[in-house]
């Protein structure tokens, strides 16, 4: 048994993944209590290779980030913070305040100015990528001190779009 507390969203679960029970695409999950059934195409393939998922006969297109920093799925861009509950040692946070574009698009909308307050998840830009627009979510509460985009720019994969102190 696994135990890992996700949060996403702003929202904390605890989940619960029997790795030893699992069969060739079946993963016996439990969230905050409640049993899921899980199927992954190929549960031994990189995480960031991940394209979609069954959770209880519902499907879901997904990218995952290699460092588990975030989330894509049909809604938007979803930051994730992934703390192991059976391990000794928790992965530090980052106290990094560099917002970075998590893929290439476009900057649609920016939320927000330099010298704004905001809280942690609170959405600071639509990032518009392969015809989706992607809600781009503050990591950390704090003072915007800079925003380093504007709206119709063009944005690479990891460029910086805003810092928040």
């Amino acid at each position: 048994m696994s135990k890992v507390e996700v949060t996403l969203g702003g929202h904390t679960f605890e989940i619960d993944i029997n790795l030893n029970l699992r069969t060739d695409a079946e993963l016996p999950v439990t969230v905050n209590g409640t049993a899921l059934r899980v199927t992954v195409p190929d549960l031994d393939a990189p995480i960031d290779q991940m394209e979609w998922i069954i959770v209880d006969d519902h499907p879901h297109e997904i990218v995952i980030d290699s460092d588990l920093r975030w989330i894509r799925d049909y809604t938007g861009v979803h930051f994730l913070e992934v703390r192991d509950l059976d391990a000794h040692v928790t992965r530090p946070t980052s106290r990094d305040g560099r917002i970075k574009a998590p893929i290439p698009g476009q900057i649609k909308v920016v939320l927000v100015a330099e010298g704004d307050r905001v809280e942690a998840g609170q959405s600071l830009f639509i990032l518009e990528a392969m015809k989706m627009e992607n809600e781009i979510h503050a990591p950390k509460a704090g003072l915007v001190s800079q925003v380093a985009v504007k709206p119709g720019q063009d944005v690479a994969r990891h460029e910086v779009l805003a810092e928040i102190l």
